[in-house]
C-alpha cells in the first residue's frame, strides 16, 4: 500500500499550525488557523533537489499577528480597500471605522484574522485535502458590517499544486455584501527585477492617488492604451513599480485563468490560477523587509472599493441562505517535469 500524506499540528510561537507534508518529501505546505493563513510553500526543484521555498509568507508569530503586508492572507468579506471606510449598502450608509478621524484605510477584511479549526483532513498518496471553518463574522463583531457570515476555507496540497477554495454561506437575515480574495507573495528569485510576467488580462482598473478605482467607465482602461502596463505578452519586470487591479481576464480550457511568473535563468514557473475575478499584482516595494523580494499575485472576486460601486452591487449580493465559493491556487512548472 503506498504511503500518503502527512498531516501535522505545530505551533508558530502561541498561533497552532497545521503542517502537510508529501510521503517522498517533495512538497510541504504549513497553514497558521488564524487567518487559514499559508505560512510556507516548498516544492522539489527537479527530480533529485531539495525542496525550495516558492511563498514569502510570516516567519513569525509577531509578523503574522502584525499583518505586515497581508502575506498570504485569505481576503473576505472584502479584498482590497473600502474608501474611507465607509459605503452605502441596501439604503443604509455603514461606517467600518466608527470614530476615526485622520488615516482612515481599511483593507483586505476580517477572515485573516479570524480564528479558524480545522473540521476534516483527508490524505490519499498523491494529495492531502483540509477544510478550516471559522463563524467570527457576526452583526456585533465589526463595526460597520451587521451580516452574520459562515466560512469555509479547503486546501488541496498534492505535488506541485496547491488549490484553494474559499466559501461563504449567509447565516444572517439580511443580504450581505460579500468577495474574497487571496493576497500571496511569490518568489523564484530575489530580487525580482529578472523575472517574466504575463497576465491574461485586457482591462487595467485606473485609480486616484489614494488607490481607489475612478467612478463608473473612467476606471476601465483598455491595456491596448496603456503598453507600459500590458503584461498580455510576457515581460520581463525590471524596475516596474506594481500596486494595480487588472480585469477581463480571458479564461483557458474550462474557464481557469493563470497569471504566469517565470525565472528566465532556470525556466520555473509558477501558474496563479482562477476562475472568475480580477488579478491584483503588487510588486512589494513598501513592505516593511525585504522589499521586491518577492511580488504579489492576488486572484480577488471583486475590484477595489467594489462595495461603493452600484455596478457590482448584483455581484456582491449574498442572499440569507445562500452560499457562493472562489476557487483559485498555484501550480508550479519546471523544465524537468
Amino acid at each position: 500500500m503506498a504511503a500518503e500524506y502527512q498531516i501535522a499540528e505545530g505551533s508558530l510561537g502561541g498561533e497552532p499550525t497545521v503542517t502537510v507534508s508529501a510521503p517522498d518529501g517533495s512538497a510541504r505546505a504549513v497553514l497558521a488557523l488564524r487567518g487559514a493563513t499559508l505560512l510556507s510553500w516548498q516544492v522539489r526543484r527537479g527530480a533529485a533537489g531539495q525542496p525550495a521555498e516558492l511563498t514569502d509568507g510570516y516567519r513569525d508569530e509577531a509578523e503574522l499577528l502584525s499583518q505586515d503586508g497581508v502575506r498570504a492572507g485569505l481576503l473576505a468579506p472584502f479584498p482590497n480597500r473600502v474608501a474611507d471606510g465607509r459605503y452605502r449598502w441596501s439604503g443604509r450608509d455603514h461606517d467600518l471605522l466608527p470614530g476615526r478621524h485622520g488615516d482612515r484605510t481599511i483593507y483586505h477584511g476580517f477572515a485573516r484574522e479570524a480564528r479558524f479549526e480545522l473540521v476534516k483532513a483527508a490524505t490519499k498518496s498523491d494529495s492531502a485535502h483540509l477544510l478550516l471553518h471559522t463563524r467570527a463574522i457576526t452583526p456585533s463583531r465589526y463595526a460597520g458590517y451587521p451580516f452574520a457570515l459562515d466560512l469555509e476555507v479547503e486546501y488541496t496540497v498534492c505535488g506541485r499544486e496547491l488549490g484553494i477554495a474559499v466559501r461563504a454561506t449567509n447565516v444572517g437575515d439580511a443580504t450581505a455584501p460579500y468577495a474574497a480574495g487571496w493576497h500571496p507573495y511569490f518568489t523564484l528569485s530575489r530580487p525580482i527585477d529578472d523575472l517574466v510576467l504575463q497576465i491574461p488580462a485586457h482591462t487595467l482598473i485606473r485609480t486616484d492617488a489614494s488607490l481607489i478605482p475612478l467612478r463608473g467607465e473612467d476606471a476601465l482602461l483598455p491595456l491596448d492604451r496603456c503598453p507600459d502596463r500590458d503584461f498580455r505578452t510576457p515581460r520581463r519586470l525590471g524596475d516596474a513599480v506594481i500596486d494595480a487591479c487588472f480585469a477581463d481576464l480571458s479564461p483557458g480550457p474550462g474557464g481557469r485563468a493563470e497569471t504566469v511568473l517565470s525565472d528566465p535563468a532556470t525556466g520555473d514557473e509558477l501558474r496563479v490560477w482562477q476562475y472568475g475575478g480580477y488579478m491584483h499584482v503588487f510588486t512589494g516595494d513598501t513592505l516593511a523587509r525585504d522589499r521586491r523580494a518577492s511580488i504579489a499575485l492576488e486572484p480577488v472576486e471583486a475590484m477595489t472599493d467594489a462595495f461603493n460601486r452600484p455596478e457590482h452591487a448584483a455581484a456582491l449580493s449574498l442572499a440569507p441562505g445562500q452560499q457562493r465559493e472562489f476557487r483559485f491556487g498555484v501550480t508550479y512548472m519546471s523544465p524537468d517535469h
